[in-house]
């Protein structure tokens, strides 16, 4: 029955979330610890999960495909519908997965807006940085559009902090 290779591939698409949001994390306490040298990994790591996701993506979808035509909806149903039209127990089953996704859906966004977030200001305390070395000055022009120029004055620089 195409209703067990669903609730198998929904399963495994779990697994999988739950994996990116570990991969995710780990890569947050690393920009949070501004360990650089091993966020490569981390990052490659992330990439890895989310095209097993994509895979696992693809299989769902055609399975979710059979079961909605032997359940006499569009090949297009989403999974509660799928869950609404299903008998027990698998309606039930269903409707679980779809909570759990949701759930972790939520929760992966939060993470990597969190981790794009602590890039961002990596990316601008390196530019930065940069610029102080360069001895230049970075402004906006009159249209808001970045310049680099001038020439920064001398700054007085506390070694204690």
């Amino acid at each position: 029955m195409s209703l067990t290779d669903l609730a198998s591939v929904l399963w495994r698409s779990r697994e999988l979330l739950e994996m990116l949001l570990f991969k995710l994390e780990e890569e947050q306490l690393l920009l949070a610890a501004n360990r650089s040298r091993w966020l490569s990994h981390a990052t490659r790591e992330v990439e890895v999960v989310l095209d097993q996701i994509r895979q696992t993506e693809v299989i769902r979808a055609a399975y979710a495909q059979e079961v909605a035509a032997e359940l006499g909806l569009s090949p297009e149903a989403s999974l509660g519908e799928l869950a609404d039209a299903a008998p027990d127990p698998w309606s039930d089953l269903l409707h679980q997965h779809r909570k759990a996704f949701l759930l972790l859906t939520s929760e992966i966004r939060a993470l990597a807006d969190v981790n794009r977030d602590l890039l961002t200001a990596g990316q601008r305390a390196a530019r930065e940085t940069m610029l102080v070395f360069a001895e230049t000055v970075e402004t906006y022009g009159p249209q808001g559009q970045t310049v680099t120029g001038g020439v920064r004055r001398p700054t007085l620089v506390d070694e204690a902090i």
